[in-house]
């Protein structure tokens, strides 16, 4: 009885909690599951891991339970989600803000199909994510027992490294195996030696009894995730660029600075998407689509160098399909690379020619053309969709006639009585966002309207463009939005607004994404909706000249007609319908504290 007791006093000093023991460090239950989640889940936050998503079940319940101490201790943050594919959203958006693995656990069955989507968007954008799902033992499967399917290799090839576990006996050696295990997810996740980044998937076989109550877990030094390897490690070569050809840089979605760094070094004219971190400096083309169409610029390029994924125009793949333009992909990392006419030379870097000279009159007539007949192209656009956009007669303002000071007036009250068309939509949103904030993308026509129009400015923007879906954006942006805020408290920096820009049929895939519950972040996030009663975005295809109207309607339009404040109330956001510019204005420059959404209607 007293040994007994010396023990049971002894543990509670070192756990801070009765009835376990402590190897290394960790605290040992006796309980297989248990003990094992303990040591994976404590080695992955050892590897760097500071984001873990979960979502309810009764098979990895012992996971669950072990994120919850693991938050409790302070070792990372917890979020908790029932519906898996928000779960796999919230934890990409998490990873694609942050850098860093965010580890997401499911229970097993249909529950890890539902974090495909998420999964094959990580997988083409090379967003680090480690997919944790939970199993039946060996004896189950293969027998129709409940909640069981073939989840080894369920998701295919889009995992950059799969593992299945077997169900933990409790034996001395699995602590050992399961931080090897961690440190090599983490590791494959971020590239750390392939420089190849993108989910990984740990399948965990768990075993009855499934959990005891989880002792307290004190890591004293959370680790550093890796860096991703260089493009060496694909064996792709750093080339320096001949001198010579008329080359223009195009940047897709996730290029970065780098593109528009280079783009200026060299002296050529940039195409940045507004999704690829790119859109901004002095050599910025806006108006690309219609000089790539106009003679004088876009027969003349002879060469184009590449970064990033480019996916919203036409106008960028016919380019660099023509057999008379050197295509140039830089590709740092990832395996794939674009490369639409299948000839593309794929490289790590490139450097400009040693003679290159932007302050060149040659290359400042070569950058000098396409800027100045962007420029020209974008202020005869806005003056067609708003003839009131024309600077407003200052002189009236001034004027002590006060038939002059009621037309300034009137004039600046039909301003903001404008009636909101999409451009007007999205050219506000870039306006009244800051580099502090952050801007997410929904795929709709929205992010092509911005594309189409706004002005160079260096924002963080985030979109997934890997595979261009709809699904998932409110639960990415939320993970953007708690990992930027959470990176501004750490640092002491200034914490803005995430914002993100959707059609309504984007709003309603990801409706589930709303629900937020108790104890959980409610971040600093502006949902703002273009809501033209379906799917806009086909008008604009060949289909909408040759399918017959009704047809096209019902299976591609989609109309709908959801009460978007009933369902903001529902679910506890705040919501707001704006009109006029004014009121857009107003309700982009002060928005609420938390979470809300911005209801914009449009005309079809």
């Amino acid at each position: 009885m007293a040994e007994a007791d010396t023990e049971t006093s002894d543990t509670t000093a070192a756990t801070g909690r009765p009835g376990a023991q402590v190897d290394d460090g960790l605290p040992l239950t006796g309980n297989p599951a248990t003990d094992y989640s303990i040591a994976l889940l404590s080695a992955l936050v050892t590897a760097g891991v500071r984001d873990i998503v979960v979502s309810p079940g009764s098979r990895s319940q012992a996971l669950a339970l072990t994120a919850a101490e693991l938050e409790h201790s302070g070792a990372i943050r917890l979020h908790v989600r029932i519906d898996e594919r928000v779960s796999g959203f919230l934890a990409l958006g998490l990873a694609r803000e942050s850098g860093a693995p965010a580890v997401v656990i499911t229970t097993s069955g249909t529950a890890t199909a539902n974090l495909h989507p998420a999964v094959l968007e990580a997988h083409e954008s090379g967003i680090p994510l480690i997919v944790l799902t939970s199993d039946r033992p060996a004896e189950l499967r293969g027998i129709r027992a409940n909640q069981t399917t073939q989840q080894p290799g369920i998701y295919a090839d889009a995992a950059r490294w799969e593992i299945d576990v077997p169900a933990p006996e409790g034996s001395a050696d699995e602590r050992a195996t399961a931080e090897a295990l961690a440190r090599t997810a983490v590791s494959t996740a971020v590239g750390a030696d392939s420089a190849d980044p993108g989910p990984v998937h740990i399948n965990l076989a768990l075993r009855d009894p499934l959990s005891v109550a989880v002792p307290s877990i004190d890591i004293a030094q959370p680790g550093t995730v890796p860096s991703t390897a260089g493009p060496d490690a694909l064996g792709r070569d750093i080339l320096p660029l001949a001198d010579g050809p008329l080359t223009v840089v195009v940047a897709g979605a996730d290029a970065g600075e780098v593109a528009e760094s280079f783009a200026r070094a060299g002296g050529y004219p940039l195409i940045a998407e507004v999704s690829s971190g790119a859109h901004f400096g002095p050599n910025l083309v806006v108006a690309y689509r219609e000089l790539l169409r106009e003679e004088g610029f876009g027969d003349r390029v002879e060469r184009a160098v590449v970064f990033g994924h480019p996916t919203l125009s036409r106008e960028v793949p016919a380019l660099l399909m023509r057999d008379d333009v050197e295509v140039v992909v830089v590709a740092p990392r990832g395996e794939q690379a674009y490369n639409p006419a299948h000839r593309a030379q794929i490289v790590g870097g490139v450097t400009v020619p040693p003679t290159a000279d932007p302050r060149s009159p040659e290359a400042r007539a070569w950058v000098g053309s396409w800027v100045f007949a962007s420029r020209r192209l974008i202020e005869a656009a806005e003056l067609a969709a708003d003839p009131g956009a024309a600077a407003p007669d200052v002189d009236k303002a001034r004027s002590f006639d006060p038939s002059d000071a009621l037309a300034f007036a009137k004039a600046e009250l039909a301003a903001v009585r404008v009636p909101i068309t999409r451009p007007l939509l999205a050219e506000a949103l870039w306006r009244y966002t800051w580099p502090h904030d952050r801007l997410v993308f929904g795929a709709s026509r929205l992010i092509r309207d911005a594309d189409r129009i706004v002005l160079g400015k260096k924002l963080r923007v985030h979109a997934n463009r890997g595979l261009a879906g709809i699904d998932g954006t409110i639960a990415t942006a939320l993970g953007v939005a708690i990992a930027s805020q959470a990176s501004a408290e750490q640092t002491g920096t200034p914490s803005g607004v995430t914002r993100v820009l959707m059609g309504d049929l984007t709003l309603l895939h990801d409706v589930g994404a709303l629900l937020i519950g108790e104890g959980e972040w409610r971040p600093h996030l502006q949902v703002v909706v273009g809501n033209d009663g379906g799917g806009t975005i086909f008008d604009g295809l060949e289909v909408a000249k040759s399918a017959p109207a009704t047809a096209f309607e019902r299976v591609l339009y989609t109309p709908q007609h959801v009460d978007v404040a009933a369902l903001a109330a529902a679910y506890g956001w705040d919501h707001r319908v704006v009109r006029t510019k004014g009121e857009l204005d107003q309700a982009l420059s002060a928005p609420p504290a938390g979470v809300s959404i911005v209801e914009v209607p449009l005309a079809r």
